[in-house]
């Protein structure tokens, strides 16, 4: 008698443990097989996102390759209610497939040698790839949040460093015009009558109000942070939402901002004017007027059609890439317009004297802009929404291949979940 309760007491726990071993391998299993094309282009270094079934419980995921086995660095990430899965795709030749397994975890992911953000006491965001410093998108200290400093892969600075930072080399080239014009930044000269462009004390400001994410990974960092735009009379006109993801690429620094732009608190017009709206003050080394003091120096700009410094100025473009010396090496600055972006292709307010910048809104200060009007007024509670990719890279325009950057971006390859 003993030894049959034994035997059934045995195989009562052999079951039970049967059933935990199964719920572990389901929980290992691959969950979901993804697969991505290439009918039309290849793909080099160029991130994807796609929504995923995940269930709450799921922390991260592994991507690993079907045909080599070999594992992606690859994130599970939540957007409101959705999961979604972001990886680089590294090299996908014209008219291959990839193919993947999707492992979910319930174990916390790690940033690893990837992106990590960390949240500074003085309300900055500092942003590392790989161990190193990329940049901090700074929220106080000044009328707007900006990014500051910015540095290539190399660990070189892009941008100019004044206003924030008082250097000797940029004082003697006389690059200290322009005192608003921070690194990297996005805000307006005429909205609603009310001037953010200029700074002073009859200036608007655009004040950083909180984070609503700031996510590290070991394929990408995001911030989500919303801005409220409040006029010079205290009194607040609009707001926007800014989603910004940086990308952990081999080569270069890759990031991508979409800013949505909201009417809040009623109709909102911005006006006509060549003063605006995203972007950089490149390193002073950089910017074309910089051979006039010293023939070693100064770079060029190249838009999507061809056309070169001065010219490129108030010129539509799906891109524009701003080349120059940077501590003896070559480097560029590529912003590319997304389709889906307000009014593309954008017109760009580009100067040889180093300011570049995406403005939707200025026609008729620019080019063949008289009589054309490019206002636009923002109906009570409706948007508009702008994306910008962003890559800081080595070599020229023809060495970083930034007319095949910007179809990737534009055309990102075919997703299959199965």
């Amino acid at each position: 008698m003993v030894k049959r309760i034994s035997d059934r007491t045995m195989l009562t726990a052999l079951a039970f443990l049967s059933v935990i071993w199964l719920a572990a391998v389901s929980a290992q299993a691959d969950t979901t097989a993804i697969e991505v094309s290439a009918p039309d282009r290849a793909y080099r270094d160029c991130p994807v996102t796609v929504e995923v079934v995940a269930p709450e419980s799921a922390k991260s995921a592994v991507l690993r390759e079907t045909r080599t086995g070999q594992t992606v660095p690859t994130q599970l990430w939540r957007d409101g209610g959705k999961a979604m899965l972001t990886w680089i795709v590294s090299e996908l030749p014209k008219g291959s497939t990839a193919s993947y397994g999707v492992t979910l975890r319930d174990s916390a992911p790690s940033a690893g040698d990837g992106v990590a953000i960390r949240m500074a006491d003085d309300g900055a965001a500092e942003v590392s790839i790989g161990g190193r410093m990329f940049t901090r998108y700074v929220t106080k200290g000044g009328p707007k949040p900006y990014c500051y400093p910015i540095f290539d892969a190399d660990g070189n600075a892009v941008t100019r460093d004044w206003p924030m930072k008082d250097v000797e080399s940029e004082a003697k080239m006389k690059d200290h015009d322009h005192p608003h014009h921070r690194s990297l930044w996005f805000t307006y000269d005429d909205v609603n009558g009310q001037r953010f462009w200029m700074e002073g004390e009859k200036a608007g400001k655009t004040v950083h109000r909180s984070f609503e994410a700031a996510q590290s990974g070991p394929a990408m960092g995001r911030l989500h942070a919303t801005t409220d735009w409040i006029g010079s009379d205290g009194q607040k006109v609009c707001e926007d939402v800014r989603d910004i993801r940086f990308y952990n690429v081999a080569a270069g620094r890759l990031f991508d901002w979409t800013i949505t732009i909201k009417a809040s608190e009623g109709p909102v017009k911005f006006g006509d004017t060549k003063e605006g709206m995203f972007g950089f003050r490149v390193a002073t080394s950089m910017k074309v007027d910089a051979r006039k003091f010293d023939p070693n120096l100064g770079g060029a700009i190249v838009n999507a059609n061809g056309l070169t410094n001065a010219d490129a100025w108030g010129k539509p473009a799906n891109w524009v890439d701003y080349v120059g010396p940077v501590a003896g090496k070559t480097v560029g600055i590529a912003m590319l317009d997304h389709p889906a972006s307000f009014r593309h292709p954008t017109y760009w307010h580009v100067r040889t004297y180093g300011l570049f910048c995406a403005n939707p809104f200025g026609l008729h200060d620019f080019p063949d802009g008289k009589g054309k009007d490019g206002s636009h007024t923002i109906a009570q509670d409706d948007s508009i929404t702008f994306r910008y990719r962003i890559f800081i890279h080595s070599g020229t325009t023809e060495q970083a291949r930034i007319a095949d950057v910007y179809e990737q971006f534009a055309n990102p390859p075919k997703i299959t979940l199965r």
